[in-house]
C-alpha cells in the first residue's frame, strides 16, 4: 500500500511538471507573435530570414527549437561591411584585398561614396556606392552605416560585423569567436574607446542625462540578427540616419544609443578587438593569432618582423604572413 501512494505522489508530480513545461512552451510561441517590433520595412517578416518559420510551423505542436546551444557558425553566417570613402580605395584597401578579403571574398562588402570599376573588378562586385557624401562628418558616417544595416538586413545571414578601411580582420578567429554566441539572442559586441560611459543630455526632466556605452567602429562591432531585428524601428529602413541627427552623433555613437539606452541591452566587450586608438604595438608576439581585428594609424603599429616597412608600412602583411604563411606572396 505505500509503494502504491508513492507511486501515485510521483506520478502526479510528473504530470504537473509536464503540463507546466507545454504551458511555459506555448508562452514562448505566443511572445514572438507579440513583437510587433520584429516586422521590418515595406511589410516583410524578418523573422523568416533566420529560422523563425520553424517556431510558425510548430505552432499546432508541443515542440519549439532549443537554443540552449548555439547553432553552429561558419563564415557563410557572417555579413562582413567594410565603410571607406573614395581617397582611401587604393592607398587603405589594396592591403586588405591582398590579405584577409581572400579569406571571406563572398561574404565581404566595401561601402563606399563613389563608383570605381577597378574595385568593382577586384571583389566581383562586392562594392556599394552608399551615395553618401564624401565626408567624415557625423552625417556621412551615419549615412554609410544606415546602408550597411540595410544591406544586412536584405540577407539571411546570422551577423552582422562591421570593421573600418584600416582593419585587419583575423576571419578564422572571428567565425571561432562568434561560436560562442547564439544569433538567436541578443549580441552587442565590441570595445569601448573610452574609459567610461558616454553621456548626453535629455529633454526629459526626471532624468536630463543619458548614459550608455558604445563599442568604436574603429575596432569593429558585431550583431546578432536578433538584436538587429528589434533595431529596425531605430535603424532600419532610412532610419539609422533620423536617429543620429536627433542626437548628433557619429555612426557608432548612434548605435550604442540605439542599442544601450533604446533597447536596454548591454555592449558585451570583446578585447580581442583593436582600434588605431590604442597602442598597437603592446600586442605581444605570440597573442597576435587569438586577436580578432587590428588597426593602424601615423607612428602607431603592430610591432613584428617581416616586410620592409617602406612596403610594409602598415605591418598587415608581415601579419598576414605570420598567420597564413601559405598566401603565394609570404616568404619561404
Amino acid at each position: 500500500m505505500h509503494g502504491r501512494r508513492v507511486f501515485q505522489t510521483f506520478f502526479v508530480a510528473l504530470l504537473v511538471a509536464y503540463c507546466t513545461l507545454l504551458l511555459y512552451q506555448s508562452f514562448l510561441r505566443g511572445g514572438f507573435n507579440e513583437q510587433a517590433i520584429l516586422n521590418g520595412k515595406g511589410g516583410k517578416d524578418y523573422r523568416y530570414d533566420f529560422g523563425y518559420e520553424e517556431l510558425a510551423a510548430n505552432k499546432a505542436t508541443s515542440e519549439i527549437p532549443t537554443t540552449f546551444r548555439p547553432p553552429t557558425i561558419t563564415v557563410d553566417d557572417i555579413f562582413i561591411s567594410v565603410k571607406t570613402t573614395k581617397r582611401y580605395h587604393k592607398s587603405r584597401l589594396s592591403v586588405i584585398l591582398k590579405t584577409w578579403f581572400q579569406l571571406a571574398k563572398e561574404q565581404t562588402w566595401f561601402f563606399t561614396d563613389s563608383d570605381d570599376k577597378d574595385l568593382h573588378n577586384k571583389t566581383h562586385g562586392h562594392v556599394i556606392n552608399t551615395k553618401c557624401p564624401a565626408s567624415h562628418h557625423r552625417k556621412a558616417l551615419c549615412c554609410k552605416m544606415s546602408v550597411e544595416f540595410d544591406a544586412f538586413m536584405d540577407t539571411n545571414k546570422k551577423w552582422f560585423c562591421h570593421f573600418d578601411d584600416d582593419n585587419y580582420v583575423n576571419v578564422p578567429r572571428l567565425v571561432e569567436f562568434l561560436k560562442d554566441y547564439n544569433p538567436k539572442e541578443d549580441w552587442y559586441l565590441g570595445k569601448p574607446s573610452i574609459q567610461r560611459a558616454f553621456e548626453i543630455s535629455s529633454k526629459n526632466k526626471t532624468a536630463p542625462k543619458v548614459k550608455f556605452w558604445f563599442g568604436t567602429g574603429g575596432a569593429g562591432v558585431c550583431i546578432s540578427r536578433a538584436l538587429a531585428l528589434k533595431m529596425m524601428p531605430a535603424a532600419g529602413g532610412g532610419q539609422f540616419m533620423r536617429t543620429g541627427e536627433k542626437i548628433r552623433l557619429p555612426d557608432d555613437v548612434t548605435m550604442g544609443y540605439i542599442i544601450e539606452h533604446l533597447l536596454k541591452k548591454p555592449l558585451t566587450v570583446v578585447n580581442q578587438f583593436h582600434s588605431h586608438l590604442e597602442p598597437m604595438k603592446f600586442i605581444r608576439r605570440e597573442l597576435l593569432k587569438d586577436q580578432i581585428s587590428f588597426s593602424y594609424s601615423s607612428n602607431n603599429i603592430i610591432k613584428l618582423e617581416g616586410f620592409d616597412i617602406l612596403r610594409d608600412p602598415t605591418r598587415f602583411l608581415s601579419l598576414h604572413c605570420l598567420l597564413f604563411p601559405y598566401f603565394d606572396f609570404c616568404p619561404r
